[in-house]
């Protein structure tokens, strides 16, 4: 099991509203949203691999 970080995000009320909306149209809660949210662009910007497990989906900057 991936621990998991905890952190503390201050949200706009009216974007905090649109989010949870749009998190129980997909029947996640809006912190799995969030993580969604963010995984979805991370692989999108070639920052995780697409298909690793979560131990080895980070793509560590070259030196």
């Amino acid at each position: 099991m991936t621990k998991k970080k905890s952190f503390v995000l201050r949200l706009n009320p009216e974007i905090y509203k649109k989010l949870e909306k749009w998190a129980a149209d997909e029947f996640r809660s809006a912190n799995g949203q969030i993580e969604w949210i963010i995984d979805k662009a991370l692989k999108e910007s070639g920052r995780i691999k697409k298909d690793a497990p979560d131990s080895e989906k980070i793509n560590e900057p070259e030196d």
